[in-house]
């Protein structure tokens, strides 16, 4: 199996443990930072000490190849599929005028996925990376960065332009910016997108992004 088929467990547990409240054998993100929880195998134990971090009423979102079925005392909801793609050989694709995004733009960076939906992002999920934007004047248009980072491998998140600013190019520019960093590291870059969400698959296709496979994600909550 490979470490991409449970990325958040894999993330919380090497590169991004610094990231991770932990119970037992189940981990999330500090809620700040992201909204992924994961277990390494979805037993009763596994389980119960999730339904321990999270807290009476809480909830976990898990972001896996296969999502597991609760046990009793959860529920799910919000249960959605993604497609897992890889980066083989990136195309050449210029960068557009951008620049690393740091804490004083954390504002305009939740304000823009707040429009755009591209997943989610918390008020630290930033530190998670590197984060660059493209402006028009002060307004931040258009960014991309780096999520999960595990062990040979670092996704590419958060990918975003502004309706008025759509069809000049930014969200490839920017996502072949973000790749060549990861590239430059050792890592290979991989991303997530909506099942859905042609558009976005004919970009990352258009890099050099091969799909891997179906992935889910789903909300869970202790009853």
């Amino acid at each position: 199996m490979s470490l991409l088929d449970n990325a958040v467990w894999h993330a919380l547990t090497t590169r991004q443990q610094g990231f991770a409240e932990v119970t037992g054998a189940a981990r999330r993100y500090h809620p700040d930072v992201s909204v992924f929880a994961a277990m390494e195998e979805p037993d009763d134990d596994a389980w119960r000490d999730l339904a321990e971090l999270v807290g009476p009423g809480g909830f976990a979102v898990l972001f896996r190849a296969e999502l597991p079925r609760p046990p009793g005392g959860w529920t799910r909801a919000g249960r959605g599929v993604g497609h897992q793609m890889v980066l083989g050989e990136l195309a050449s694709v210029d960068a557009p005028d951008a620049r690393r995004l740091g804490a004083d733009d954390t504002g305009e960076m939740l304000a823009l996925v707040e429009l755009t939906r591209p997943g989610p992002f918390c008020v630290r999920t930033l530190e998670l990376g590197t984060y660059y934007g493209v402006f028009d004047g002060s307004a931040l248009v258009a960014m991309a960065g780096e999520r999960l980072s595990l062990p040979g491998y670092t996704e590419i998140s958060a990918v975003c332009t502004h309706p008025d600013h759509r069809g000049r190019g930014l969200a490839a520019g920017l996502t072949a910016l973000v790749a060549r960093g990861i590239e430059a590291r050792g890592d290979q870059a991989f991303l997530h997108h909506a099942a859905e969400n042609e558009p976005a698959r004919r970009i990352y296709e258009s890099l050099g992004f091969e799909f891997r496979r179906e992935v889910g994600f789903a909300a869970y909550g202790v009853a």
